[in-house]
């Protein structure tokens, strides 16, 4: 069997152990209502027996077969309800699960993962797999299970008259089935599995450009859109009608197969009563269990292309199972408790991924608590690396990195990030309530102490004015507001989070005079009796800041205040803060 199968089956396995006894259920009800299947044939065989002599002794065994037949029928009705009844709560619970699973894991991944990825595709392949386990659900327990068996169990009855007959039915069905599986793994699951991955590719497509609408519209880029959404829907097409003409010939092969093996299993019936060694009864017999036998048969195909598609569909979310998180709690770590919020870069190294060049290397740094510090240099020098570094949102290569003396590296995650409180340059909103996106630090504050937070944030009285309030949508990544608006929204937020340490990146950039008055006002606000750190990329917003840390190339090249760099000849930052007072006096 191929890799995907093992571990999708591996995957699906795991977790019908877990909900064994709807598994249990769901599987004997389904194989005692096709064993009622194997049964009828003989008492057909007996009814045709019974009124092929007219007498009475030939009626009463005539209404006997066929009160044993409505009974069976009763008794296959009853079981077969029930085996649905059971396959929906297996399937329920284990789609559940899967969602779940899947989202925590999501939400654990790296942020690098995350940046590698369309939210888009991400989605899509959750949701399809998800809904594959029930396709695969149905197909094996409610369609290939009593398949098997009504091939079992027909074969030995009639076996147990005629050898001959049992051999016939055993071997032909054992070489379709096989010849079967064959085609479908190797011919049409290659093609399926391509056909899947140009799915994902167009709703990848699809999320980045609806997502990002608003630039679209912006540059009148429509068409342009339209134009490359319709390139990959295209090859979306051909790899799907490959997948689709494969499944048709495969289809069309069965069917043939089909055909000779009744035609055998008729003619060795005819030879049998030919020879006197069947009654008419005996052929009704075996013609009865060839129609049931067929039934079967003839979906057995349909059952394995939905096998191997359910399958193909859920191979994404398999792989998402056997995802590294990339950043996870070590054994035995324990509980962040920051109350100074000291910072300690101890001899730290760290490189990205496979780089053979580390961005830092040996860094030394010491924040001290309740101290505000500036970051300051060119892109890409390492400012931001720093703060993520602070976060966890990376592990360091070498070194350590303390937290009034706790390293971090032995904390959890949650902990160690519930005690930062972060306000980005662009602050991303859920499409929720204001009161639930400020609330998000805290989602068991009450809203008196919202709206507190609200007015720290100079954000109480825009919202207010808003027809619904603190209960106003947002909207996706909060359009609905104004940049301003956002960024009061965010400072709100950490205020209610109210984290010993802050992190701002720049959080009046780009900003009309008086919103940037406004969160001027929140940000001093908000970092009274914190350690602060403030991602600089305008420099007028750190002159005020205890100490500024000019990196270039990963390196801490120049410190101190905004007074002493400036004043220091051919330093970096004098020329960065140079080039920048020019450039916003050529703008006046």
């Amino acid at each position: 069997m191929d890799s995907p199968f093992r571990a999708v089956f591996g995957f699906v396995a795991h977790r019908w152990a877990r909900q064994r006894w709807l598994f249990v259920a769901t599987a004997l009800a389904m194989v005692l209502a096709t064993l009622t299947d194997v049964f009828m044939p003989l008492y057909a065989g007996d009814l045709v027996n019974a009124v092929a002599v007219r007498s009475a002794v030939s009626l009463r065994a005539a209404l006997g077969a066929l009160a044993t037949i409505a009974l069976l029928a009763a008794a296959q009705t009853v079981l077969r309800y029930l085996a649905f009844r059971a396959v929906v709560a297996l399937t329920l619970a284990m789609m559940s699960a899967m969602a779940s699973e899947a989202f925590f894991r999501v939400q654990r991944f790296a942020s690098d993962w995350h940046g590698n990825n369309f939210a888009g595709a991400i989605v899509r392949k959750i949701t399809r797999g998800i809904w594959a386990v029930d396709l695969l659900n149905d197909t094996i327990l409610i369609a290939l299970l009593p398949a098997l068996a009504v091939l079992v169990g027909t074969s030995a009855v009639l076996g147990l008259h005629w050898p001959s007959m049992g051999g016939l039915i055993a071997i032909g069905a054992v070489f379709y089935i096989g010849v079967t599986a064959i085609l479908s793994l190797r011919y049409v699951s290659p093609a399926a599995q391509l056909s899947n991955r140009y799915d994902t590719a167009m709703g990848a497509a699809l999320a980045d450009a609806i997502s990002c609408n608003a630039v679209v519209k912006g540059f009148a880029a429509e068409s342009r859109e339209d134009a490359t959404l319709a390139r990959v829907i295209g090859k979306w097409r051909r790899r799907t009608r490959r997948s689709w003409m494969r499944g048709t010939n495969v289809g069309t092969g069965q069917s043939a197969g089909l055909m000779v093996l009744r035609c055998a299993i008729i003619g060795l019936a005819l030879y049998l009563w030919w020879m006197r060694r069947a009654s008419p009864g005996d052929v009704a017999t075996v013609i009865t269990a060839y129609l049931i036998v067929l039934g079967y048969l003839r979906d057995i195909g349909y059952h394995i292309a939905n096998l191997q598609r359910s399958v193909n569909e859920m191979e994404d979310m398999v792989r998402l199972e056997a995802q590294h998180f990339g950043i996870a709690d070590r054994p035995g770590a324990i509980d962040a408790h920051i109350l100074r919020g000291e910072i300690v870069f101890d001899r730290v190294g760290f490189r990205y991924g496979d780089h053979v060049a580390p961005l830092f290397r040996d860094l030394s740094v010491v924040i001290a608590s309740g101290e505000r510090v500036g970051l300051v240099g060119h892109s890409g020098s390492g400012k931001t690396t720093f703060v993520k570094l602070i976060q966890r949102l990376h592990d360091v290569t070498d070194g350590r990195i303390l937290i009034d003396g706790q390293d971090i590296a032995m904390l959890t995650q949650a902990s160690l990030r519930a005690e930062i409180a972060i306000v980005a340059q662009e602050p991303i909103l859920f499409h929720r309530s204001l009161a639930e996106n400020i609330a998000y630090g805290r989602p068991d504050a009450t809203a008196a102490e919202i709206e507190n937070a609200a007015m720290l944030a100079n954000a109480h009285d825009f919202i207010v004015g808003l027809p619904n309030g603190y209960r106003t949508l947002v909207g996706e990544r909060g359009v609905k507001l104004s940049g301003g608006e956002r960024q009061r929204v965010a400072i709100a937020r950490a205020f209610l989070a109210d984290a010993p340490i802050l992190i701002l990146d720049e959080a009046t950039a780009s900003l009309d005079s008086e919103s940037e008055a406004l969160i001027q006002q929140a940000v001093e606000r908000l970092m009274t009796g914190r350690t602060v750190i403030v991602v600089a990329h305008r420099l007028s917003t750190v002159r005020a800041l205890d100490r500024i840390l000019v990196f270039d190339h990963g390196s801490v090249v120049e410190e101190g205040t905004h007074e002493a760099l400036t004043a220091r000849q051919g330093g970096i930052y004098r020329r960065l803060f140079e080039r920048q007072a020019l450039g916003l006096m050529t703008e006046q």
